[in-house]
């Protein structure tokens, strides 16, 4: 498979490099010095591409996802920190009939994890004396805080308690790939769940396995949770 991949920083490297052992091949078409160009310039770049995978900048991704519909690519988001735009993406890629696949954290443990917090969540909304909170640590570069990650947990909170009284705190320092804790507090005890990232690559494999499934599909958006389900039935086999 032809991978175009837009945003070469530490992320779009770890991609070509897991993506090139897998037997794909790659293709770098936009970097951090191709900021001014339009969507449909970019678009004419990505001929040729099975599909698209994009860890750039937040600022960055309704153009990228614009050129990718324009040119009725798969695309792979990978960036966060651009949830406003979520309705107008929608608009975008189904307005051209192509598809996108996106989320929080492409990480299969991360993911887990989500699954794992909301049925903590659950069970301790059944007992008023918890109450829940985020901590989050990510690296001194990540420009978006809280994180992607951290904004979904609350989600997943926010169902069981008012989105005003869950506090979420970030640190961002050194050289963290991310850490994500979730805890339940009360005057006699505390529990506490976390998901430590040791490495980028998981990222990285699962954005490639998000582009196996989407150019497969080639139509519709997405979160990573769709693909998350499919894996976990099919395992239950």
């Amino acid at each position: 498979m032809k991978i175009a991949l837009i945003g070469y920083g530490r992320m779009g490297k770890l991609v070509q490099a897991r993506a090139r052992a897998q037997g794909h091949e790659t293709g770098i078409v936009a970097t951090s010095h191709d900021a001014e160009l339009t969507a449909a310039e970019l678009a004419a770049r990505l001929r040729g591409y099975a599909v698209a995978v994009d860890f750039s900048v937040a600022e960055a991704v309704t153009r990228n996802v614009e050129a990718c519909a324009l040119a009725r690519l798969p695309l792979v988001e990978g960036t966060t920190g651009w949830d406003a735009q979520l309705d107008q993406v929608r608009r975008t890629v189904e307005q051209h009939g192509s598809a996108l696949v996106y989320g929080a954290n492409f990480s299969i443990g991360a993911n887990l994890f989500f699954r794992l917090v909301a049925h903590a969540a659950d069970l301790f909304a059944a007992f008023a004396d918890y109450a829940p909170f985020i901590e989050e640590a990510h690296h001194a570069r990540k420009r978006d805080a809280p994180s992607g990650t951290a904004l979904k947990l609350r989600e997943l909170l926010a169902r069981h308690w008012p989105v005003e009284t869950i506090s979420v705190a970030a640190t961002r320092a050194g050289h963290i790939p991310g850490t994500h804790r979730v805890g339940f507090d009360a005057l006699d005890d505390q529990i506490l769940l976390q998901h430590e990232a040791r490495t980028r690559e998981g990222f990285a494999a699962g954005a490639l396995l998000a582009a196996e499934w989407i150019a497969a599909r080639r139509r519709g958006v997405y979160e990573f949770s769709a693909l998350m389900d499919q894996l976990i039935s099919e395992r239950r086999r």
